[in-house]
């Protein structure tokens, strides 16, 4: 489901950016065809590929902006603790 929808650009142990596909990949379509925005439930599966991290529970999760096709984002970690940013802005935060 998920394939295709990222690039990595760069990756280190606690700090990866990816590159977002386009609006047409399926799950933009998900919530709003006519304005399609990345679910939140999907950085979780990001970081999970990304850092290679099974993600099982969520302590606590915060999704401050809308996140759309082709943006670049950055995951930040810190130990169980993650921080997404877009243009420098924090989008979301979380706890696993």
């Amino acid at each position: 489901m998920f394939e295709g929808l990222y690039e990595v650009i760069s990756k280190s142990e606690n700090e990866a950016v990816v590159k977002l596909s386009n609006k047409k990949h399926p799950i933009f379509k998900a919530h709003f065809p006519r304005h399609p925005i990345l679910p939140g439930f999907v950085h979780f599966e990001i970081v999970a590929d990304v850092f290679n991290f099974e993600v099982q529970t969520i302590k606590k999760a915060k999704f401050m902006s809308l996140v759309t096709p082709k943006q670049t984002l950055t995951y930040k970690r810190s130990a169980n603790k993650f921080s997404v940013l877009c243009e420098d802005k924090e989008v979301a935060s979380f706890s696993l």
